[in-house]
Parts: structure tokens; C-alpha cells; sequence
């Protein structure tokens, strides 16, 4: 059976009287990435306008309504050129739902793409939707959907994010790959913070944890501009901490987040020092030369290597069980800084979230103590930051798959 998306399922049950969201007047937060499963081109928002779903205002996160907004820049409040209906930036002049933009609702939906990584700020706005919602009393729908991951728990990565580092890249003390869906988040959230919230997950259907985005047998459609392949949100919860250095992951390139470069680095060297660990995180490394478009080193040609999963890309169920990109990146960082102690540096990355830029990386790894230590890290301390043990246990009740 095709794996349905939480947004097909509730197609079905808008047919019905009833419905859990046929209750009045519904926000919806969402963008031009949610597509049905059933049909990979037509866009959510417009299909349940089309079943009758009274939706009166719709919200968008970080990169717009329509997915393609450059990464981290404020995003204003448009009307949406499908539907004719007006748009709420959850991303710039505020993060949450203002009072007034709820009042005239019934109920708020929620249904967008993720990646499953921490730092990936789709979590984070559903986490101030939810947030916002319990303080109106407004209930809230979140349309679940696959990981692309997977879900497997013995693949969530750490570290655990710590209260000193919680930013708009992290709000909660979950690790960096949290193995979880967007509707799994929520409950979690429901029942750690916010018991009051009147909450309901609907489901995705045949999908499986173990499994990663291969076997939903969808196309890939890009979440935001720079994951344009399933390839690059493979790896990406281990390269995104190189945004907080003067290398680059490659943005403006094919690949982005599959390879990292500069054009001082020694990329035989760095594959020779890292090959043995990036295998045990399940990669194959090749040295590559790219010039990025966007970043540092922007129209600079750059010496770098280039990940790729040891088994083929299509392999759902080896991705899911048997990749650690965490790991992966944590190595490939401390061998470049032991390489290249001169020319490697730390770097701000303002954003609408951040402005400053200041704290990049700890706000991605989620520990304020680790930047000193890149460079003198064992393979054992590597393999041990990046362990959550608790986490299988601690998210058991809100695992609906």
C-alpha cells in the first residue's frame, strides 16, 4: 500500500460530517512544499480549499509560504497568489501567531515538510504554534508526515540541546536528529509543556520508521532553497555545523550539504585522517571541487570532499538504521581544525533570529562547551556526544508509529 500523508487522511474525513476539523473557521500553517502524497503536485492548501475546509488565514515559516525565501532573511506578510488568502510570516517581525491573528478562528492546522534535524526551524514554529494556540484556547491539527530519515530510535543522534543554547534553531532539549515526525514533536511537546493544548495528530498511513524517504515512493520536493535533494538532508544534520565556519557546505550548488570545501583544504588528506569514521557513520567521502554561490568563499572555487552514503541513495531501510551524519560531521570538523589550524576560523551567521550572528555553533550543536574542544576530540568523544540513550524511552508515549 502508498504511503498517505496526514493531509490525504484528512481529505478522506472532510467527506464525512463530522470531521475533526470541520469545526469553523481554520488557520493553516504551511507551504508550497506540502503536496499530496496521492498527487506529488497538488499544493495542500489549495486541495482542502478545494473540499470545502473554511480556511480564512494561512501562515508561513522560515522561507515563505512559498519555500524558496533566502535562508535566515525576515519574511513579511503577502497574500498568497494561489488562494488569494492572506499570509502571516511566522519568520521576522514575529515568531508566533499574534492574539489578533486567532481570534477569529476555530481551529489551526498545521502541515509542512521537515527533515528531521533540530536546527531545521519548521520544528520551532510549530513548537510557538502550539504555544500561542494553548494561550487562546484555539485547538490545534497537525497533519502528520514521514521523517524523511526515518524514525528508527537507536538513530537519533545528540547532542541534547542545553537551556544555555536555546535559540530559534532549538527551543527544547531534544537531540540534533530527534528520529521523530513533526506530529510526534507535538505530543511530546503536549505532554512535557503544554497539557492544556487541545491537540490532535492525524497520522500518516503506511509508513514504516525504519524506512527513510525512499520508500514513501514520492518525488522529492525541496523543503527550502538548499535541500533540492534527498541527498543533501541525508547528511545535513552533520554538515550544517560547518555554517558556523569559513568553509562552505556548497550552497548555490547542486548539493548542498553534501560536501564541504574550502580553497585551502587539503581534501586527500582530510579523506586519509577521516575515512575509517566516516565509514562507521555510513559514508563513502570523495574529493570534489565546487564553487559555491552563496556563503563563504562565495565565486571562489573550493577543494572538498563529497558524502554519499555507502549504500545507494535509494536504499530506505540502510539510510534510516545505518547512518550517523552527526558523527560524521563532528569528525570531519575536528580533523579540518587539526589540518588547517590557521586558515580554519569560527563565523557569525545573522539572521532574522539571530542578527548578530553571535553563538552560531553552539546554537547548533546545542552545547555552549564543545567549540573549544573541536580539534582535540577522540573517536570515542566524538561517538559519545552524539549519544541519547534516554531518548527511546522518554519519547515512547509520543511515538505513533
Amino acid at each position: 500500500m502508498p504511503v498517505r500523508f496526514g493531509v490525504d487522511v484528512l481529505l478522506d474525513q472532510l467527506e464525512r460530517p463530522g470531521a475533526p476539523a470541520r469545526r469553523g473557521r481554520a488557520g493553516l500553517v504551511t507551504n508550497d512544499a506540502a503536496r499530496l502524497a496521492a498527487e506529488g503536485t497538488h499544493y495542500s492548501r489549495s486541495a482542502l480549499i478545494d473540499a470545502g475546509l473554511p480556511i480564512q488565514r494561512l501562515f508561513g515559516p522560515e522561507h515563505g509560504l512559498v519555500a524558496t525565501e533566502a535562508d535566515g532573511a525576515a519574511v513579511h506578510d503577502r497574500v498568497d497568489g494561489r488562494t488569494g488568502l492572506p499570509v502571516v510570516s511566522l519568520y521576522g517581525a514575529r515568531m508566533r501567531p499574534a492574539p489578533d491573528h486567532l481570534a477569529d478562528l476555530d481551529v489551526m492546522l498545521f502541515d509542512i515538510p521537515d527533515i528531521g534535524a533540530r536546527c531545521y526551524t519548521y520544528a520551532w514554529t510549530l513548537f510557538h504554534v502550539l504555544h500561542a494556540c494553548a494561550e487562546a484556547g484555539l485547538p490545534v491539527v497537525v497533519l502528520d508526515r514521514p521523517n524523511p530519515l526515518g524514525g528508527c530510535a537507536h538513530a537519533a543522534e545528540g547532542p541534547v540541546l542545553t537551556e544555555a543554547c536555546r535559540s530559534f534553531l532549538g527551543e527544547d532539549d531534544i537531540p540534533l536528529r530527534h528520529s521523530l515526525t513533526l506530529g510526534e514533536l507535538a505530543r511530546l511537546w503536549q505532554q512535557e509543556h503544554l497539557p492544556g493544548v487541545s491537540l490532535e495528530v492525524i497520522p500518516c498511513e503506511e509508513w514504516e520508521r525504519k524506512r527513510a524517504w525512499p520508500a514513501v515512493g514520492r518525488p522529492w520536493v525541496p523543503t527550502s532553497p538548499a535541500m533540492p535533494h534527498f541527498e543533501c538532508a541525508i547528511w545535513y544534520t552533520g554538515t550544517c555545523l560547518f555554517e558556523a565556519t569559513n568553509l562552505s557546505v556548497g550552497r548555490g550548488t547542486d548539493r548542498p550539504f553534501a560536501q564541504v570545501g574550502a580553497p585551502w583544504l587539503d581534501a586527500a588528506a582530510l579523506i586519509e585522517m577521516v575515512e575509517a569514521e566516516a565509514s562507521d557513520a555510513g559514508a563513502v567521502l570523495s574529493a570534489c571541487h565546487f564553487t559555491p554561490a552563496e556563503g563563504p568563499n562565495v565565486g571562489t572555487g573550493c577543494h572538498g570532499v563529497r558524502v554519499l552514503s555507502r549504500a545507494s541513495d535509494d536504499d530506505a531501510s540502510w539510510i534510516a538504521q545505518h547512518t550517523s551524519p552527526v558523527r560524521l560531521g563532528l569528525a570531519l570538523l575536528d580533523a579540518i581544525v587539526r589540518l588547517h589550524p590557521t586558515q580554519f576560523q569560527w563565523a557569525v551567521y545573522p539572521t532574522a533570529a539571530n542578527p548578530s550572528g553571535a553563538d552560531h555553533f553552539a546554537r547548533l550543536i546545542g552545547r555552549a562547551d564543545l567549540r573549544d574542544r573541536v580539534g582535540h576530540l577522540t573517536p570515542a568523544e566524538r561517538h559519545a556526544i552524539t549519544q541519547v540513550s534516554a531518548w527511546r524511552e522518554r519519547t515512547a508515549s509520543a511515538r505513533l508509529y
